[in-house]
């Protein structure tokens, strides 16, 4: 799931060697937390939030394969 988050936000940004992803995995569900450059944050939000609810909704679809609960955050 991180590295399909990561190829998203690369694509994205204008600096994709800041892109870092770090996944928690629980027992139910994995924390996906998305760190880019402070240039790039409107980048990966988007307008009202809908680069980043696509994003999520994305990973959510492959995560639903394997039967977990998938969080995306976008932290700074």
């Amino acid at each position: 799931m991180g590295e399909l988050v990561k190829v998203i936000a690369k694509a994205l940004v204008d600096h994709p060697e800041e892109v870092q992803v770090n996944e928690i995995e629980g027992t139910q569900s994995v924390i996906i937390e998305l760190k880019v450059a402070s240039e790039d944050m409107g980048k990966v939000i988007g307008k009202q939030g809908r680069i980043a609810k696509a994003i999520r909704t994305v990973v959510k679809a492959a995560a639903t394969r394997e039967n977990k609960r998938v969080v995306v955050e976008i932290i700074q």
